[in-house]
Formats: structure tokens, sequence, C-alpha cells
């Protein structure tokens, strides 16, 4: 590291001990590349490392952190989404720089771009009117992410003006525009709780949807439709002696479970000491030492319960069973108002959204069930696809209720039968957290 010339001795020594030291091992384990940062321990340092990893749509099969004092040491087994190891120096290389920072170097979507926030109760087709709303008021959608839980909804949309292609800085426009879209999200019985909003947060897009899901308590609220498998186990015990607070969450593995879990827990202003993070063909087993900002464990059996809750949710908001589509196309003006209103016009109920725009293109991948929270019918799917372009519209992905069906079938002991971690597992294994690199094992 080059030194301006008015650094001295103690200054070089600060900045040393708060820049987070980076290695990157692609020998130790034959399976994934090896990340290892040790930082200064300060409030979502973890989770701004796991962000930084995700965002490269990489997959952390396993994680062991561990907190010795003022420090913390995390190390991420990771792979590409093939499930390959990383050699690609530039993206190697964007690693080391990212978590070195502590943030995340690449330039955000949303510069440029107007943000809106809106919450409320989910119906069959709120997406074809909230997308109608916005192509009538000449609002062109550059990106957006839907999320639907326990019947609620949250989103987060960023537009351009569509006769200027930039912000639109018209305050009149945009009390229009909040209005409308208020107005949609009320429907006939959500007056109270619908939300609009102008964004005015810079962080990460799926963490600011986490925040709004928990702002709106989804956790606490009984779906109509039941789309999420119930096989996800939460438990929370305290260890008295070390005054910890031990969380196991076991279920289905999948893309950015862990950042979605600790998320939820920075978010819930709690510290992560010691984790222990381990995925086996397509389970996962999580285990977290926690405790409150003050030092102090979990401290009433309300509060318990609250967490488990919390963490079923931020475990669920991103496990849809509906059918993956996807729509790559050259974009165009109400091109989210057609393709919306051709999936309620067919009897499909979009439960989770992801919309991009790279210069002239949009990728949009959609979630879809049927409107009682089923699985889609393949001909109905066909149908659409017919309507809006075979060539464009491709089925991605079959729910997660087609490939478990005779998985389910076969198993007699259920999730109640899972084995958790015994709690003191964790905590001898980071003690030694300097020989987990050695192994893959």
């Amino acid at each position: 590291m080059e030194w301006p010339a008015c650094t001295d001795e103690y200054e070089k020594l600060l900045i040393r001990m708060s820049t987070p030291r980076v290695l990157i091992d692609n020998v130790v384990c034959s399976t994934a590349t090896l990340v290892k940062v040790i930082s200064a321990r300060r409030h979502g340092s973890l989770l701004d490392a796991i962000q930084i990893l995700i965002d490269l749509n990489l997959v952390i099969k396993k994680a062991y952190i561990s907190s010795d004092g003022k420090w913390f040491m995390d190390v991420f087994h990771v792979v590409d989404r093939n499930g390959n190891k990383l050699i690609d120096e530039s993206v190697l290389k964007y690693i080391e720089q990212a978590l070195g920072s502590g943030h995340n170097v690449r330039t955000s979507c949303a510069n440029g771009l107007t943000a809106f926030e809106l919450s409320g109760t989910d119906r069959v087709g709120l997406l074809s009117e909230v997308f109608a709303v916005l192509a009538d008021l000449q609002c062109d959608v550059v990106e957006a992410k839907v999320w639907t839980h326990n019947g609620r909804i949250a989103s987060l949309i960023y537009v351009k003006d569509c006769d200027s292609g930039t912000t639109i800085d018209d305050s009149q426009k945009i009390k229009k525009i909040e209005i409308r879209l208020r107005n949609v999200l009320k429907g006939d019985n959500d007056i109270r709780t619908a939300k609009t909003s102008i964004s005015m947060s810079v962080m990460h897009s799926e963490r600011r949807l986490h925040q709004m899901m928990f702002a709106d308590r989804d956790y606490e609220r009984t779906p109509i439709l039941k789309l999420i498998s119930d096989d996800t186990v939460v438990t929370v015990q305290n260890w008295a002696e070390r005054s910890y607070s031990v969380v196991n969450v076991q279920c289905k593995d999948r893309i950015k479970l862990l950042f979605d879990v600790v998320c939820n827990l920075t978010d819930m202003e709690y510290v992560v000491f010691h984790a222990t993070i381990n995925t086996s063909s397509n389970q996962a087993y999580l285990e977290f030492y926690i405790r409150h900002n003050d030092g102090t464990p979990i401290s009433s059996e309300p509060e318990r319960q609250r967490v488990i809750q919390c963490l079923k949710a931020s475990v669920e908001r991103r496990a849809s069973e509906g059918v993956q589509l996807e729509l790559c196309t050259e974009d165009k003006k109400g091109l989210l108002a057609e393709v919306m209103r051709t999936f309620r016009e067919n009897g499909l109920n979009v439960t989770r959204a992801e919309i991009s725009t790279i210069g002239k293109m949009a990728t949009n991948v959609f979630y879809v069930t049927d409107v009682i929270g089923n699985q889609a019918d393949p001909k109905i799917i066909e149908s659409v696809r017919q309507k809006i372009g075979s060539s464009n519209l491709e089925v991605k992905e079959l729910p997660l209720i087609y490939h478990e069906k005779a998985e389910r079938e076969d198993q007699s002991g259920g999730i109640g039968g899972a084995v958790l971690w015994s709690i003191g597992s964790l905590v001898r294994k980071n003690l030694y957290s300097l020989g987990l690199i050695k192994s893959c094992s």
C-alpha cells in the first residue's frame, strides 16, 4: 500500500487496523473457492460481506463466522451458479477489492431514476393495475423488484420519464403518481395499510424489501393462500453460561438464503458473534450465536417467538413455488402493462418479479401460480407464451412442488425428525477457525 507523504506511523496503523484483510484460496478445497475476511467487528459488517458475494450471483455452500474480542474472521466456501470454483481473475480481483474496502464498488442502477416504494394487501391482478397506471402516466419502468408473502406485497419500482428519458423532477407529477398508485393499492378494503412513497433509501434494494415487509409485520399475518411449503424449522435457545442466544435454521437450500437470514437478524438489532453454515444436497443448516447490541441475549418468551416468526418469514419471502418465466425482448413503451394484462386475463397470479432493462433489452423474471395459489396449468402457460411470443417468454423452472411430490410421499419421519446441531458444536469449531480452511470437509 502506498501512503501519502504526510501520513505518520500512527495513522498508518489505524488504517491497517480498520481495513479488512481479504485472502482468496483456490487450492485448499477441491470443490469451492475459499474467501477469508479478517476485519474489525462492527454492526452490519457480516451482512456487507455476504451482500458483495451474492450480488455476483455466487452461491455460499459453507461459512464459518468467528469473533474474538473486537475482531471478526469470516470464511466463505463459494461457487458460481453452475457449482464451479471461481477462476475468472477479474471476478477474484473484484471480490478482493470490494471486501477490502467494505462496500460494493459497483455503481447503482438507480442513478438517474425515480424510485417508488409500494406496500399493501396483495391480490390477483394488482401488478397489472400498477404497471398500467405507470404506463398511462408516461413512466418507463427500468427496474423493479416485487415480493409477496402472507397476503402482503412490497415493491421497489425505478422509473424514468418516457419523453425525456431522465429522472422525474416535477413534484406535481410525482404527487399525482403517488396518489394514483395508492388508490390502486387500496382497492376496496386496504385503506389503512396501503402505502406509496418516493424511496430516499440508498441501501441494497433487497434489504430494503425485507425492511418494508418487516415494517408491514408480514410475519404475523395468516395468508389466505398458502404458496410456500412449511418445511422451515427455526429454534432459539439461550446458552446462559456464555450469554448467547443460539439460533438454528433448517430449511431447503436456495440462492441468497444466508443473506436473507442475516439481513433480518441485523435489522432486528442482533449481532452475530459466531456462525456455522452448511449445505447438504438441497438442505441448508444455519447456526448463529447472537446477542443484542448491548451484549445481552434474548430475554423473554415473546421475544423468542418473534425471532422465530421473523426468521421464518425471511426464508419464505423469496421461496416462491410458482413457475419461473423469463421474458427477454426488446423494450418498448407499455411492455410490462401489456405482459401483466395477459397474465391476469389468463388466470395467472404473479407472486414475485424481477424487472431489469439493459440498453434496449428488457429481461424480466416472473414467478406465477393460478389465482388460488396452486401450480399453474401447463396448457395455460403455453397459451400465454404463444400470445406474448414463445421465443421471448420461456419457462425456466418448474415449481418445487413438482420435484418434491415423490420425495414427500417417501418421507415417513417428516421435518419433525430433523436433527439440529448441538449448542456447543459451533463455538468449539470457531475456537479453531484458523484450522477450518485446511480441509473442505
